[in-house]
């Protein structure tokens, strides 16, 4: 273990900097110093203190606390949203790649379309029919994003599947279920998990879009984007509860970004 992290010192960091945002996630209802749903009127918009050092909102609620309790709905929003891309994503394109014919031409025609609008105009129009939630945001950019894996992993599936252990596979009568599991899934996770980690920074400023858009998490949730959005009233008056949700949304996605990299660099044969 020491010697690994000696060898890769930058993906050690990044991936405990990860690791901690995950821990404040979990924990935050008992980091928070404060109820982030309390409201005390006597403490609307007041100035970041000693008492509220992010300051508080329109309501009295604590900044802070409210940004602490966020990160868990933020992070488990692009979690969930990304585990989803990648399993959809991923069972279409290994369909399509595996087995062709008219299978791939119908799911590969869907894809195209899919990838044929902006990504955000159609999931804000998709958030925008389904209702504001955190739910219909989710579905929304599966909806959105699952094209960009489908294609991905096709294109690696079709190359795998003219290797020679795979039509040894098959010429010895292997099970196809036997066939994706144990020699295609493993060539083509290493790529789906790069994919998806570089995708973490985007979909967490999408969903902050959809929330700070009305899309997203509903009040009063504690959600960045959202945040953002009930901030913008007071940006003269009371900057800082735009600037915390902000600054908060920014580290959070540039360290995973710089994670993502690293886990490129560290997974992605072709850096060998």
């Amino acid at each position: 273990m020491t010697e690994f992290i000696k060898t890769h010192r930058l993906f050690s960091l990044y991936t405990a900097l990860v690791i901690l945002l995950v821990l404040v996630a979990i924990f935050a209802p008992q980091l928070a110093p404060q109820d982030p749903f309390d409201g005390n009127m006597r403490n609307v918009l007041q100035q970041p203190s000693d008492e509220h050092i992010f300051g508080t909102d329109k309501l009295g609620r604590d900044t802070f606390s409210r940004i602490i309790c966020g990160t868990q709905t933020s992070l488990f929003m692009t979690i969930c949203v990304v585990i989803l891309l990648a399993i959809v994503g991923g069972v279409v394109g290994v369909v399509s790649g595996y087995f062709g014919g008219r299978v791939e031409m119908v799911l590969m025609r869907i894809a195209d379309m899919m990838l044929a609008f902006p990504g955000v105009v159609l999931a804000i129009a998709i958030a925008g029919i389904l209702g504001g939630s955190i739910f219909n945001t989710i579905l929304a950019l599966l909806a959105v994003g699952w094209a960009k894996y489908a294609r991905l992993v096709r294109s690696l599936v079709i190359k795998l599947r003219h290797n020679d252990y795979i039509i040894a596979a098959q010429v010895n009568g292997t099970k196809t279920i036997n066939i994706l599991w144990r020699h295609i899934l493993p060539n083509i996770l290493p790529m789906i998990v790069i994919t998806g980690a570089m995708d973490i920074g985007t979909m967490m400023m999408e969903i902050a879009g959809l929330s700070f858009l009305g899309f997203g998490a509903q009040p009063p949730t504690p959600e960045w984007g959202l945040m953002l959005n009930e901030g913008r009233q007071y940006i003269q008056t009371a900057p800082w509860l735009m600037f915390y949700p902000g600054a908060a949304i920014f580290v959070v996605v540039a360290i995973f970004n710089l994670w993502g990299d690293a886990l490129r660099d560290l997974l992605d044969p072709r850096n060998e």
